[in-house]
């Protein structure tokens, strides 16, 4: 749990990561800043680095190469590996391809190395990166093989293709589940109260209403860990997205505002709107302890990632199929959607010398099948975004609330993973709304100033 929460508090606060300037979540760190680094080799180079491998003799639709092939795989040492090596001990028995782990450090110490690596042309044959921001500040199109018309790239669910994409060309695969900004809820006492998951902002409230009536606080609060304030203005997205539809792209080019923009306010008006619903001794409560109000049912609903689905199971597994999990609704029900962590991306060094070989790796990886060996070492925190791919029987319950959001379509990147920005002071100024000390709209326009500072301290064009 200690690793988790570490992550967590990495992924929502940047703690670490925004003294690169960007942001992360969960194990993808969706923080860092634009890499420094030299033009990668020429195309021409490229193929005939591919031509030279022991990879050309063999095409990507063939089985098993006569004589082994070793790639390398750099990936983040804070990232559990045994559904990885899982997968990767099929793949050399299907096709004699062995997988040799490089760990690299995280934080800034690991992002500067992966730079490095990159403009010294010394960079692993495959890559485990965070998607979205930081992944487009290395400059994937210098070094990254482009992957947009591969087979295996049909697998993957529309929604995570803009987080490894530049230039309408897609860099990277998915390299397992995803996660969620979202609410986890009691479902035993739901059923207790005669209540159903709510389709609109109104009717979490009148949801609110009936569990305050009943002694039972509605909505976990946890400022202690202040990161965790975060959460209500963070998994509004996908529901910002309806009405704003190019608010990330106008957010990053200083075109549109939190505080100007009326879908983006809204996000901070909800997280003021739940004060009166949350345990009175929301500024002192920890993370722990907001998990443990939820098990035991004196606390009903709480805003969280759902990586927490695993600290559950790791310290109430009795407890975890009584944990729900429901997109944060917006005002409408036909615009509700779920805002989602994506996983990290699986990307080929385009000037490696087993070109070929990669792509057959990615190919099983980033297929259904490979998901199903992933499973058996890691329970998804979240659907899968392979097309075909499906939760193993033991699946967290929670994560079996949210496929049909991933089925019918209705989902979206967290903001993060579509705009570099994401101002150092957020779980600040969102105490201070969540507890009312501001009111939405101020901390709206602070929030604006704050990623002002940010974005000129990046060099990013337009600010």
């Amino acid at each position: 749990m200690a690793q988790s929460k570490k992550k967590t508090i990495l992924a929502l606060t940047g703690a670490v990561l925004l003294t690169s300037a960007l942001t992360a979540c969960g194990s993808n760190n969706n923080n860092g800043n634009a890499a420094n680094a030299n033009a990668s080799k020429s195309p021409e180079a490229s193929q005939t680095a591919a031509a030279e491998s022991p990879a050309a003799t063999s095409d990507a639709s063939s089985e098993r190469y006569e004589k082994p092939v070793t790639l390398k795989l750099m990936i983040d040492n804070q990232t559990s590996t045994e559904g990885i090596k899982a997968v990767a001990d099929e793949i050399e028995k299907r096709y004699n391809i062995k997988t040799e782990f490089d760990l690299r450090p995280g934080g800034d110490e690991g992002d500067n190395l992966v730079k490095t690596r990159l403009a010294t042309g010394e960079m692993d044959d495959l890559s485990f990166y965070n998607s979205g921001s930081l992944f487009k500040a290395l400059q994937p199109e210098k070094y990254f093989l482009d992957l947009t018309s591969e087979p295996f790239m049909q697998n993957v669910v529309d929604s995570f293709l803009p987080t490894v994409s530049v230039d309408g060309k897609t860099y990277a695969a998915p390299s397992g589940a995803s996660q969620a900004g979202a609410w986890l809820y009691n479902k035993k006492v739901y059923a207790e109260l005669g209540l159903s998951v709510p389709k609109t902002w109104d009717e979490l409230k009148a949801n609110n209403e009936k569990i305050k009536a009943a002694g039972k606080t509605a909505v976990i609060g946890s400022y202690k860990d202040s990161w965790t304030s975060q959460l209500i203005v963070l998994a509004d997205y996908a529901n910002v997205t309806a009405d704003a539809p190019t608010f990330a792209d106008d957010f990053t080019n200083n075109k549109a505002k939190f505080a100007d923009t009326p879908a983006a306010l809204r996000s901070f008006q909800k997280l003021a709107e739940m004060k009166d619903y949350m345990n009175k001794d929301y500024l002192a409560t920890t993370y722990d302890q907001a998990l443990k109000m939820l098990v035991d049912g004196t606390g009903v609903q709480y805003p969280m990632l759902t990586f927490a689905l695993t600290n559950i199971f790791a310290t109430y597994p009795d407890k975890i199929d009584d944990i729900g999990v429901f997109a944060q609704p917006a005002d409408s029900a036909d615009k509700t959607a779920l805002t989602v962590w994506m996983p990290a991306g699986i990307a080929i060094y385009k000037d490696g010398k087993n070109v070929e070989a990669a792509k057959k790796w990615i190919n099983f990886f980033a297929s259904p099948e490979g998901m199903a060996l992933l499973a058996t070492k890691a329970k998804p925190e979240g659907p899968y975004v392979i097309k075909g791919a499906t939760l193993p029987d033991d699946a967290y319950a929670g994560v079996k609330e949210m496929m049909p959001y991933f089925d019918n379509g209705n989902n979206a990147p967290a903001l993060e993973f579509l705009s570099p920005l994401k101002g150092p002071s957020l779980p600040q100024l969102t105490v201070e709304v969540g507890a009312g000390m501001k009111s939405p709209e101020d901390n709206a326009k602070a929030y604006d100033k704050d990623v002002e500072k940010q974005a000129k301290q990046l060099g990013i064009a337009d600010w």
